[in-house]
């Protein structure tokens, strides 16, 4: 059988450290301890991730989230030509916001690669079901028909607690 493939934002890997949202936190930790420490699914990133790494003021908490992607050893994906043309499609149909061009190469690095979900806490540019249906007809109409999904920790907990 197939494992899934999961692209994390960064998002995700930022709630690991989220004292100010325990709920969350806990979802995003449950996660990382069921399925990407048992390896039950393939976890991937990008380097639209590693930069927004690295461009994180606090030291002490990019020092933090290094070590983890370092830790859980993610393969990297890279944005190329094609990721960004699709994410400039994203922004110009204002699916995702002029300003946050890092969600629209999330987007399109995951619909590139054929993951099977882009994994994210951030509800208001990705992981909503608006935005999901909005990309999903842009990536059809691109000719890209492998049905990338966009959700957060949470839903994908909740489906696994379905198919069980």
């Amino acid at each position: 059988m197939k494992k899934t493939k999961i692209y994390l934002d960064t998002t995700v890997i930022n709630f690991i450290y989220a004292d100010d949202s325990p709920n969350y936190r806990d979802v995003t930790l449950d996660f990382f301890n069921d399925f990407v420490k048992t390896k039950l699914v393939d976890v991937y990133i990008s380097d639209v991730v590693l930069k927004e790494i690295n461009n994180t003021q606090n030291t002490e908490k990019r020092t933090r989230l290094l070590s983890k992607v370092k830790e859980y050893d993610f393969a990297v994906l890279e944005i190329n030509e094609e990721g960004k043309r699709l994410a400039d499609i994203y922004l110009l149909e204002k699916i995702i916001p002029a300003n946050k061009v890092e969600d629209a190469w999330h987007i399109g690095v995951s619909t590139v690669n054929e993951m099977d979900i882009l994994l994210s806490w951030n509800f208001q540019h990705l992981a909503n079901y608006n935005r999901k249906m909005k990309v999903r007809a842009v990536n059809q109409r691109e000719n890209y028909f492998y049905p990338l999904d966009i959700i957060s920790p949470l839903e994908y907990d909740n489906r696994r607690e379905i198919k069980n």
